[in-house]
């Protein structure tokens, strides 16, 4: 695990407690919030904030693996938020991305540790992101306490992205049959050939077969029921409403 001293940029105190965790686990989530890394960040973002938050780390990691050759996937809610409207859902806290093995063998050789730092429209400030791989990603087997083998780090304040591997499932006969260390378990025709697409206005590149994929995780509903999390989707603006302000705006019209 990397020492607080030598990656953090504004914190005088870390909050990460590793001791409460498993002594093999390596990345170590905050005390406040799971989806933050306690070694930059030291609260919850309000709605707003961690929205704009994601949609930098997103964009900032694509544009990073496009640079360098890397091959990456949206994944799980990412890949659903993707679905949805080419953006991230308002009510996620966390991202997911998938590489193939190839690439995060190249990630580990030459990019583990590295800075990488990005002038935002809008910003003032630099912001910059830490590509950390848990060194434990040589193992190819279900590893309940390492199955995410890399994050793509907001060293501002904490929020990061998963980095899953998609690799062969060499228990099965099946040569095509893939796993991944979180238990996933996909075809290879599953993923591949990827598909072209965007994700808040980059380039980017989405699973063959989304729609089995997310209908197998998430149930056929999260394809088509516009109510979610407090949210409603709203077709014509192509945007998730927040429940609240559709409330307000029925009582100021009922008024």
């Amino acid at each position: 695990m990397a020492d607080f001293e030598s990656v953090r940029t504004r914190l005088e105190t870390s909050y990460v407690n590793p001791e409460e965790d498993h002594p093999y686990k390596y990345f170590h989530e905050s005390t406040f919030h799971p989806h933050y890394d306690g070694r930059f960040g030291d609260r919850i973002l309000k709605y707003d904030e961690q929205q704009a938050h994601l949609k930098a780390l997103i964009q900032t990691y694509l544009s990073t693996m496009n640079s360098i050759g890397a091959e990456t996937w949206l994944m799980h809610g990412t890949l659903l938020g993707w679905y949805w409207n080419r953006k991230v859902m308002p009510w996620d806290s966390d991202l997911d991305v998938m590489v193939s093995e190839k690439s995060l063998h190249f990630l580990a050789s030459y990019h583990n540790m590295t800075m990488h730092s990005f002038k935002l429209p809008g910003q003032k400030r630099t912001r910059t992101y830490l590509l950390e791989i848990n060194p434990n990603y040589r193992e190819g087997e279900v590893d309940e306490e390492n199955r995410i083998d890399a994050r793509w780090i907001d060293t501002e304040i904490g929020l990061f992205i998963d980095i899953t591997t998609l690799r062969r499932n060499r228990s099965a006969d099946d040569e095509e049959a893939m796993m991944v260390k979180d238990k996933h378990h996909y075809m290879l025709d599953d993923i591949y050939p990827l598909r072209d697409s965007t994700f808040e206005g980059i380039p980017v590149w989405i699973p063959y077969a989304y729609p089995d994929i997310l209908s197998e995780e998430y149930g056929q509903e999260a394809l088509s029921g516009t109510n979610h999390e407090h949210h409603r989707f709203d077709a014509e603006r192509q945007t998730w409403i927040p429940q609240k302000i559709l409330d307000s705006k029925f009582d100021g019209d009922d008024g």
